[in-house]
């Protein structure tokens, strides 16, 4: 954090000063503990809290409930590996080095990540679940976590170095590590952070058997399903994520799942590591499943429908699992005497479509990738029911850790600490605009590289490589994002202020068009597996 941004946050503790004062000597004396939550393409959409009208979170909103829910969240590079080394290090991907899921998913040697600040400064620290990052963990004493990423049955962990198979769903598997630690590995007599990261609910959406009944009904159309991109330009055209042409029947949707390949393996690859039972319970769900359509006499627009209700159904299956076992978490923690000095975080490592323009995944810089779910309960420094619309990003997350534990955060992180922001306020001084930089292209879904900012009412984006295209958005005038109206006279001043706005971030975070062309040239072979550029 630059020094004007440190006095900035200082000031901004002004506002909350009685209670944090009173607060810091407790903080001295007994460091507060913190378990950190994060599901995979959690989508703020669904979850309740956030007024979702697919799905109810009980268990998830009670965090946001008892403590505080931001309504502006983002990140800095919507794709998991990015995040989840932004998240380590409070700093931008184009320094750490993990850029992209598909080759640089290290972070670069030498960069110090909050964990290991916080272990040295007497925390015991622990991770379970997905960890998606070519680095082995460090920082941690205990470490269970799954192979890249993981499978939903029966997953591959690797414990503290050594990997064995265990028999289950991996959600509930993941809470079952989480409270292990907690209840008969760590040390009481010490404050500790429990990093907890599920893999749902990612991409192929496989649910637990326990839940395949849940959303018989079919649930509301996003309003931009039939999206036709007319008001975008090639950027929106040319990706690869589409519900209508880029899911896949078998895996995806599950159709035919009954089915094998001529070389004799299921359809669905996590078919192979099931049981029979776990196996001939989904075959008979998604078997009935089938029976009930007649896809070969829809329309288009029907056959797009149906596509999304699989989906979406699936999707939101997983996410029961989760919220039913944040509410074991809860429910122990309480049992256990350490909800009041235990600082509870529920997030994501980025947003996701849930069919908004047509589309499922996320890397765009459109709002529902951009935007991530956050919430966060602390009794000793946040009331129940607080609502921030501060624009925070997951670049704040580890100076906040820091300095809630005590500690000062390391010079090179670029993110701001929240503890300003615990009271609701937009303390005076914080940021008007976040940055956002996505790098992976060519690459899975084909979404083009592009850059830009995000303002309370606008956003501003550049697409480059093979193209070079800018969009602006009035966000007030067009929540959606339907029309771009950077070349549109009436917004030529917003434009160039916007522009200036740019460049400024890029300096202060050390980013640049150079650095991105640089960046560009070195990832050129590595990208040649792709194939669809190169």
């Amino acid at each position: 954090m630059d020094t004007s941004n440190k006095i900035i946050a200082l000031l901004g503790l002004s506002v909350i000063a009685p209670s944090f004062t009173g607060c810091k000597s407790e903080h001295k004396s007994r460091q507060p503990n913190i378990i950190y939550i994060m599901s995979d393409d959690h989508a703020y959409q669904a979850i309740s809290a956030y007024g979702s009208r697919l799905i109810q979170t009980p268990n998830i909103d009670r965090i946001g409930n008892e403590g505080i829910r931001y309504t502006n969240c983002f990140v800095t590079n919507s794709l998991s590996s990015p995040s989840r080394a932004v998240l380590l290090t409070g700093m931008y991907s184009h320094l750490t080095g993990a850029r992209d899921n598909s080759f640089s998913m290290r972070i670069d040697s030498g960069i110090t990540m909050f964990p290991m600040m916080l272990q040295k400064a007497g925390y015991q620290t622990a991770i379970v679940g997905k960890w998606h990052l070519l680095n082995n963990p460090l920082g941690f004493d205990y470490s269970s976590i799954l192979i890249d990423q993981g499978q939903y049955y029966n997953p591959d962990f690797v414990t503290n170095g050594n990997t064995a198979r265990v028999h289950g769903y991996a959600t509930d598997i993941i809470m079952d590590k989480a409270l292990t630690w907690l209840s008969s590995m760590r040390d009481p007599d010490k404050p500790f952070c429990l990093m907890i990261h599920n893999k749902a609910p990612h991409r192929n959406w496989l649910p637990d058997t326990t839940d395949l009944g849940e959303f018989s009904d079919d649930l509301p159309l996003p309003a931009t399903l039939y999206d036709d991109y007319a008001g975008r330009g090639k950027a929106a055209h040319e990706q690869m994520m589409e519900i209508a042409k880029n899911m896949h029947l078998p895996s995806d949707l599950k159709v035919g799942v009954s089915e094998k390949n001529k070389s004799g393996h299921w359809l669905i690859g996590e078919f192979q590591r099931m049981d029979s039972a776990q196996r001939n319970t989904l075959i008979r769900f998604y078997t009935r499943e089938d029976a009930r359509v007649d896809t070969a006499h829809m329309t288009h627009r029907e056959y797009v429908a149906w596509k999304y209700q699989r989906f979406i159904k699936d999707y939101l299956r997983c996410i029961r699992s989760v919220d039913r076992n944040v509410g074991r978490l809860l429910s122990y923690l309480q049992k256990e005497g350490l909800l009041e000095n235990t600082i509870i975080v529920y997030t994501s490592d980025q947003g996701f479509y849930l069919g908004e323009h047509g589309w499922f995944d996320k890397r765009f810089m459109y709002e529902q990738s951009l935007k991530t779910p956050l919430m966060i309960r602390y009794p000793a420094m946040i009331k129940p029911g607080t609502v921030s619309n501060a624009s925070v990003m997951n670049l704040d997350y580890a100076p906040t850790f820091l300095e809630l534990a005590g500690l000062k955060e390391p010079a090179n992180m670029q993110g701001t600490s929240m503890v300003p922001t615990f009271n609701g306020s937009v303390p005076s001084g914080w940021r008007k605009a976040v940055y956002y930089h996505y790098y992976e292209y060519p690459g899975w879904h084909a979404v083009k590289r592009h850059y830009g900012i995000r303002t309370e009412r606008y956003k501003l984006m550049h697409f480059y490589y093979d193209i070079n295209e800018w969009e602006l958005y009035d966000l007030k005038n067009d929540p959606d994002e339907m029309h771009n109206v950077y070349s549109e006279p009436g917004y030529a001043q917003v434009r160039d202020s916007l522009l200036n706005q740019l460049r400024l971030l890029q300096k202060k975070y050390m980013d640049s068009d150079s650095l991105a062309e640089k960046f560009l040239e070195h990832d050129k072979p590595m990208f040649s597996r792709f194939g669809n550029v190169y």
